[in-house]
């Protein structure tokens, strides 16, 4: 009898693998995108959602966002706006953070116009009231940690150096590029790069305190915070931090993939005159072989990712930071919004940067519990292998699978993600889905269930054919373009339906 129950659960396990055990989206094909007519009909006279968001939250769980309304959906996705916000309200918003970004990008070209770096010692006062608002910042730090020390490469590996960590791309540098770059003060007030300060001066914003050496000129100098505030957060980063992460910000920007050019909002508008400028503002060099457009996307990469370095020194910069943040800035016209909009994306997924890495190992203990409890005898496996502690989706989890999918698929996924993460902070629980086709209620964790589901897709791959890690990491790299992205989230459900009680 024994042997017959496990015959019948590793044949149930096999069927599911074969799509013949269906999920509540099983058969279903990609509902309709959320439209420009069906986004207006959810708002009443104010600017208010009628019903709280439920209604745009199951619109995009299921089909996704129309491309033409995304800059306008995502804000509301991703945090920026509250799902309870009037028009009033949020135009009141839109304003404060635009001066919050032009602050700290003040900030950005202060420190970059003083020459060599002499202007920037410690980036080290964030108070409390700065986290009350929201800030990501920054637990109780006792110890200084290097960003320099430790650099997380894309494809999962680590390098010990600034220099290794930017994949021996920094040999081709001039040497001048290792240091702070210095800015025309001109460009400081007519750029409108997308970048994060704090609040108001007095309101948790970062206060750059500096030994002012004589050729950094007087009106870039800092002035240590005077505030008698006693509740103060501090990270102890070193102009050393501060010019790795420029440098390989830079690297990676010039390094951008090209595939959401196609899906850019703006990039007929960008002529060479202005894409040079734009370049100069951020000190970009080493772009001679891009098109006045891609040069455009990389210098707003750069301001955008030098402004998150200082908004949010803990995690700085780490490569693989810009694949994230390259649709955001192909979607958002507006650099102080695609800066929002990448805060509120990195409110979770800064945890895949953490040095100590506790956010990867979560995720990847996640992903293998998912696969113990759905399939054990592939997990057995990969026991068997020494990969049951999943090492090989490392790349799908550290930049959310961005490397697996097409542009259109990640924003796609992604959409789907925000929308239950954005109903798991509102509280909308599983009785609002349970009267629909999505049974599967919201979760924060949407991301794991679909790499978990990805893995099992190919059980009988991995199972038969599979006696290492080595080989089963070179087909997770292999996926890239091969994947159904609404078969994935079909799956993905099913497991959040049958799992989510149990992980």
């Amino acid at each position: 009898m024994e042997r017959l129950a496990a015959l019948t659960r590793e044949q149930s396990v096999w069927a599911w693998s074969r799509g013949a055990i269906k999920s509540p989206w099983s058969r279903r094909k990609r509902k309709q995108a959320l439209s420009c007519q069906n986004w207006s009909r959810l708002f009443s006279v104010n600017g208010k959602f009628r019903d709280g968001g439920r209604k745009f939250l199951k619109k995009v769980r299921s089909g996704g966002i129309e491309p033409g309304i995304r800059a306008e959906v995502w804000p509301f996705l991703l945090g920026v706006y509250d799902l309870n916000s009037s028009e009033e309200e949020r135009n009141i918003i839109k304003t404060k953070k635009r001066n919050e970004y032009e602050k700290l990008r003040r900030k950005c070209h202060q420190i970059l116009n003083c020459q060599k770096g002499f202007g920037l010692k410690v980036i080290n006062e964030i108070n409390n009231e700065g986290c009350s608002r929201g800030v990501p910042y920054l637990q109780d730090v006792s110890a200084s940690v290097s960003v320099s020390a430790k650099v997380f490469n894309c494809s999962g590996s680590e390098a010990n150096s600034p220099d290794n960590a930017a994949c021996g791309a920094a040999e081709c540098m001039d040497d001048d590029t290792s240091e702070l770059t210095c800015v025309d003060p001109s460009m400081a007030e007519s750029e409108s790069s997308g970048s994060a300060s704090s609040d108001e001066d007095d309101h948790g914003q970062i206060s750059v305190c500096a030994d002012i050496e004589e050729n950094c000129a007087p009106e870039h100098k800092f002035v240590r915070s005077t505030s008698s505030k006693s509740d103060f957060f501090r990270s102890n980063k070193t102009p050393e931090d501060f010019a790795t992460w420029q440098r390989i910000i830079r690297l990676d920007a010039i390094r951008a993939n090209t595939d959401w050019a196609l899906f850019s909002c703006n990039q007929d508008e960008i002529s060479e005159e202005k894409a040079l400028q734009r370049a100069l503002s951020v000190g970009l060099k080493d772009y001679d072989h891009l098109e006045p457009y891609m040069i455009y996307h990389a210098a707003r990469l750069v301001a955008l990712l030098e402004a998150y370095a200082l908004y949010d020194p803990e995690i700085g910069y780490c490569q693989g930071m810009s694949d994230l943040l390259s649709p955001i800035i192909a979607v958002m016209k507006e650099d102080h919004e695609a800066f929002w909009c990448f805060v509120g994306f990195m409110k979770k997924a800064r945890h895949n940067f953490r040095l100590d890495e506790v956010g990867i190992r979560r995720q990847l203990k996640t992903v293998s519990q998912i696969i113990k409890h759905k399939d054990s005898h592939l997990y057995r496996h990969l026991q068997k292998l020494q990969a049951e502690d999943c090492f090989f989706v490392y790349r799908m989890v550290l930049v959310l699978f961005r490397r697996e999918l097409t542009f259109e698929q990640t924003l796609c996924l992604w959409e789907v993600m925000w929308a239950d993460q954005a109903a798991v902070r509102a509280g909308i629980g599983r009785s609002t889905w349970g009267r629909i086709r999505l049974h599967a209620p919201p979760t924060d964790d949407l991301l794991l269930y679909a790499i978990a589901a990805c893995v099992l897709q190919r059980r009988r791959l991995i199972i038969e054919r599979y006696s290492s890690m080595d080989e089963i990491l070179r087909e997770c790299h292999s996926m890239a373009g091969q994947l159904d992205v609404w078969r994935l989230l079909d799956d993905a459900h099913d497991l959040v339906v049958n799992l989510h009680n149990k992980i």
